[in-house]
């Protein structure tokens, strides 16, 4: 082998990783949410989330892309650390699949129907249809369906020219030399370990592996010590990936790596044991790619077999190993693992938004409750809740922005980002404006104000009315629901009446001399800040109407509905008659 065949053979490297990028990334975008979902629905079964984590790895060929989605789950609350174990050790054996596949690179007949089973025969017929549905195609599906084609043939055409590379190697001294190094099966697990942190994928390394078998020279006994560190060295991505994550999410990726350490440690010393009293005579024979996708999966499958049976122990080494956080984080669901598929990311995002929507509603009903009897304790508990209310806005508008940003963004998930983007801020809002009631009922009690009778009860009947579309908007982001929408607008337009009407009021009682200006400054601050926080109700539940048409004007909307409606003059009147000032 000389310079030129390194080349080659880090050439055709090169062509393996990229044809497995494309086809794991592509494959991952097809199964999209349905794929996410499934996985999400694994139950505390062990046996059920195996034969899940299987499948999903079996679509989308990577045990990796797998692992780090399942750390990910577990980081946002959408799956409990139990139901992760069945999941990973599933998704171990699952990707054995490419090694069979790259395995059948090495077929070898005169039968025309057995030459097509080889994937170099009809991975060139992939790569047209590939082309095709990449360049021909619009939909976004069928082009990325298109990749996972060409991925595929790249990886396939990677593998040949590794092969091919590293054949020349076959009657290399040199080489025979070097892989006695490899003999102790300690250094061979190094070796497998360390190549696949390296390049960060498993199925590679052991391509490469099976790539050089074309030689002749990789006997049983050098091969299984380097699967097996290959398959340690597997555990790196997942571990990299919960870095920073929360308590759980750091316990699944450990569950990978114990996985990986003991069950497949005790499946390969079970081996050795037997080969201490059987002598194998087969160990000291020359393998080929079929006979390392042979061991690859024998090794997967004998320490699943072992250790799925055990996985709440798997479970309670995890928490030994990584101790209980004093107060998770309420913005777990926020996790940048998501990221990779933004369906999930944004149903996660809504989520955190309806926490967000359910807080300010709190912050104004405790400011509210503050006109009747005020406490320092609901004083602070409003503070509180403003606060964190802008720690929510910061926390969910950045990661409504990485998600805007993904380039596999839909444009119906880019319509949902922005619809949060509007709405967050006018939840914020609406805690700043409790915050501002709050401080007029302060001020009312430091300089001792009294409202008259009349003032009082008017502020009572617009509180009641704020009070009502609160609930509505609040029901309508987080139910989705189209009626509470609905009501809302009639309704804000009920509280701008009452707010001119309570002013006009106030200015008679002035010239009657039964109030002052500065009842007057005071009931202003208090009227203004009522009618902002049902203007925002108003944007809140004009969001979702939008949503349900994604065409409409709202502007249009609104102004056609008010004069144009009936349905809409019914609801104003039912409203005006229930807040009623008793003029």
């Amino acid at each position: 082998m000389d310079f030129f065949d390194a080349l080659t053979m880090l050439g055709g490297l090169c062509l393996f990783l990229l044809g497995m990028n494309l086809m794991s990334t592509n494959l991952e975008l097809c199964a999209g949410k349905r794929m996410s979902g499934l996985l999400v629905k694994a139950t505390e079964t062990p046996l059920r989330g195996f034969l899940l984590g299987f499948a999903v790895t079996l679509v989308i060929q990577s045990s990796s892309a797998t692992t780090v989605m399942v750390v990910g789950f577990v980081s946002a609350g959408m799956m409990t650390l139990q139901q992760s174990v069945g999941v990973i050790i599933g998704a171990n054996l699952g990707t054995t699949i490419t090694s069979w596949m790259i395995a059948l690179t090495g077929l070898e007949s005169d039968v025309f129907l057995l030459q097509m089973l080889k994937p170099s025969s009809f991975s060139p017929i992939l790569a047209l249809v590939g082309i095709i549905l990449l360049t021909a195609c619009k939909g976004r599906r069928k082009k990325e369906a298109g990749l996972v084609l060409l991925g595929f043939t790249v990886l396939i055409f990677g593998i040949e020219t590794m092969s091919g590379a590293v054949s020349g190697l076959r009657d290399s001294p040199q080489f025979g030399k070097l892989l006695v190094t490899f003999s102790s099966p300690f250094v061979g697990v190094l070796f497998g370990t360390g190549l696949t942190a390296i390049i960060q994928s498993s199925s590679a390394s052991i391509g490469i592996l099976q790539a050089l078998c074309s030689t002749g020279q990789v006997t049983f006994g050098l091969a299984i010590p380097i699967l097996l560190g290959q398959n340690f060295g597997a555990c790196a991505t997942a571990l990299l990936a919960s870095l920073g994550a929360p308590r759980d999410a750091k316990r699944a990726a450990l569950v990978h790596l114990y996985f990986n350490l003991i069950g497949k440690t005790l499946a390969v010393g079970i081996f050795y044991l037997l080969n201490a009293f059987l002598d194998f005579p087969f160990l000291g024979s020359p393998t080929s790619a079929a006979d390392i996708a042979l061991i690859h999966t024998v090794i997967n499958l004998g320490a699943a077999l072992l250790l799925l049976p055990f996985s709440k122990l798997l479970v309670a080494l995890t928490k030994v190993t990584v101790r209980d956080e004093a107060v998770p984080s309420r913005f777990q669901k926020l996790d940048d693992r998501l990221l990779a598929t933004p369906a999930i990311a944004l149903s996660n995002c809504e989520e955190v938004v309806g926490e967000m929507a359910s807080l300010s509603v709190e912050a104004i009903q405790d400011s509210l409750l503050a006109f009747d009897g005020y406490t320092n304790e609901l004083a602070e508990r409003v503070r509180e809740k403003e606060d964190l209310a802008d720690q929510y806005e910061d926390h969910i508008g950045s990661y409504l922005i990485k998600i805007s940003g993904h380039q596999q963004l839909s444009e119906k998930e880019g319509s949902e980002a922005t619809k949060l983007l509007r709405v967050i801020g006018d939840f914020e809002r609406i805690s700043d404006h409790a915050v501002n009631l709050l401080e007029s009922v302060e001020e009312i009690r430091e300089k001792k104000i009294r409202f008259t009778p009349e003032a009082d009860a008017e502020l009572r009947v617009l509180c009641g009315a704020v009070g009502e579309i609160l609930l509505l908007a609040r029901d309508a982001f987080r139910e989705n629901d189209f009626a509470a929408a609905q009501d809302v607008e009639p309704l804000e337009q009920v509280i701008d009446d009452l707010r001119q009407e309570i002013r006009l009021h106030h200015t008679l009682r002035l010239q009657k001399n039964e109030c002052t200006i500065e009842h007057g400054f005071i009931l202003s601050d208090i009227l203004t800040n009522l009618e902002r926080v049902a203007d925002h109700c108003s944007n809140i539940a004009g969001c979702i109407l939008e949503s349900r048409h994604d065409e409409l004007d709202m502007h249009r909307y609104l102004s056609d509905v008010r004069t144009e409606s009936e349905d809409f003059r019914q609801r104003y009147r039912d409203y005006r008659k229930k807040y009623s000032l008793g003029d």
